[in-house]
């Protein structure tokens, strides 16, 4: 008898269970059509919601509270570090119009073609004859003695380069200020144009500051300067001395680029570059609304693009009549040439030749922080013009100093036995790649 009525309450619990079913299938379908219909009827209600969890933060303003921040500098310390607030720049966008393609005006895409041998035409000029040269980039002064790396001539697909003419330069340049803002590489480029420019103008007519943070050649001829300023992370930071800035952590203050604003601003012509200094590990932020020097630390990509933010600040707010400005997309590394060459374990040491793959792509060029900068462009638009340097330097391979430079540390015995382990495959012997980079300034000055 048990067992019988068992058996019947059994048959009826799958019934039960299905009816359960069906009713949670049926809210969960009815609550779906009413968020669809909440977000036809208000399609920026849920970005706004996201958005309100985001403080923006206004940049490149003089004071907080009736306060000046403390300038950065190598001595400075963060008093203690937290996790990033999500805080972000808001700044002052151009007219909506898309990135200025400086090669729009042209019948193709100069920034896209081929590495050419011409030891005719190239080198531009002879390093030893270039009395402002860097031992950093002097490849054949320290030893390199394969020199083809100076003849490869950049050939646009279906179009030709201006040929580089060293007085019709000067005449652009005639009573102007062109200033080089950046790192070691935009260094390198300011060199190459100072190397590039020099040789027609007499020694007594021409002078070079000393190194610092703004170093200046000037022809006294032309009324007209070619400088660097050395700001290798665009706004503020703790790595702002030319010399001394090799610090355990890097500190910056991403909502102010008024200390290199201040210098760079009264330029006629402004050549940017920024992107290696921000793939060396974890940034801490300093922003300058903090009293009590706290941090928050932040992935390079984060920290580069809320710098971006406060230098685009700046530059949305000038004058594209009055004023030219360039950026010099990221300059690729050689680090290992496998990309290039699978299976084997080297780097750009002994390199001899261009990567001759149409389209290559190394892990020295970083695609998340391209489409971050792309998007910075994009808002700018006409405000600057892009020199997409990238992709034609990473066939380079052949172009960095290698071993053939001098070292400002002494090598250890196990670093000289194996040349691999202290090739500098990030810069750029010169005459090289940067006398390029040049050559499409003046293409478009």
């Amino acid at each position: 008898m048990m067992q019988q009525r068992w058996n019947r309450k059994r048959t009826h619990f799958p019934l039960l269970a299905l009816f359960f079913v069906l009713f949670i299938v049926f809210t969960i379908l009815h609550n779906e059509r009413r968020i669809l219909r909440i977000q036809q009827d208000h399609p920026d209600h849920l970005h706004q919601h996201r958005e309100a969890s985001i403080t923006y933060v206004k940049p490149n303003l003089l004071t907080y509270e009736n306060r000046a921040p403390e300038v950065l500098d190598r001595f400075s310390r963060c008093n203690s570090t937290r996790e990033y607030s999500g805080r972000k720049i808001a700044w002052s966008e151009s007219e909506p119009k898309s990135v200025h393609r400086i090669e729009s005006s042209e019948s193709c895409d100069v920034f896209s073609g081929r590495w050419v041998f011409d030891n005719t035409s190239h080198p531009l000029y002879n390093e030893a004859e270039c009395p402002y040269m860097s031992d950093q980039l002097a490849c054949h002064k320290h030893g390199r003695s394969d020199l083809g790396y100076q003849n490869w001539r950049w050939q646009p697909n279906g179009c030709n380069l201006r040929r580089w003419n060293v007085t019709e330069m000067w005449e652009k340049l005639r009573g102007k200020r062109l200033m080089f803002v950046g790192d070691s590489l935009n260094r390198g480029q300011w060199i190459s144009m100072v190397c590039l420019l020099q040789s027609v103008i007499p020694a007594d007519k021409r002078s070079m500051s000393p190194n610092a943070h703004l170093t200046i050649f000037k022809a006294e001829e032309y009324n007209a300067t070619v400088e660097f300023l050395w700001a290798p992370l665009l706004v503020e930071s703790n790595s702002d001395d030319p010399v001394n800035h090799r610090l355990d952590d890097r500190i910056i203050r991403p909502d102010s680029i008024l200390k290199h604003a201040s210098q760079w601003e009264h330029a006629d012509i402004l050549v940017f570059n920024t992107y290696l200094w921000w793939r060396q590990g974890p940034v801490k932020l300093l922003w300058s609304s903090e009293e009590n020097d706290i941090c928050e630390e932040l992935d390079g990509l984060g920290a580069m693009e809320l710098a971006m933010g406060a230098w685009a600040d700046k530059v949305a707010k000038m004058n594209p009549l009055k004023k030219q400005v360039f950026f010099v997309t990221m300059s690729p590394t050689h680090l290992w040439s496998r990309e290039w060459e699978p299976g084997s374990e080297g780097n750009c040491y002994n390199e001899k030749t261009p990567i001759d793959m149409e389209g290559y792509w190394g892990s020295g060029s970083d695609l998340p922080t391209m489409r971050m900068v792309e998007k910075v462009f994009n808002k700018l638009g006409s405000k600057v013009s892009v020199l997409n340097i990238t992709q034609l330097s990473e066939y380079r391979k052949d172009g960095h100093p290698s071993i053939y430079r001098k070292f400002w540390e002494a090598l250890r015995p196990e670093q000289l036995s194996k040349p691999t382990t202290y090739s500098d495959c990030i810069h750029w012997c010169l005459p090289g790649v940067p006398d390029v980079w040049n050559e499409f300034l003046f293409h478009f000055l």
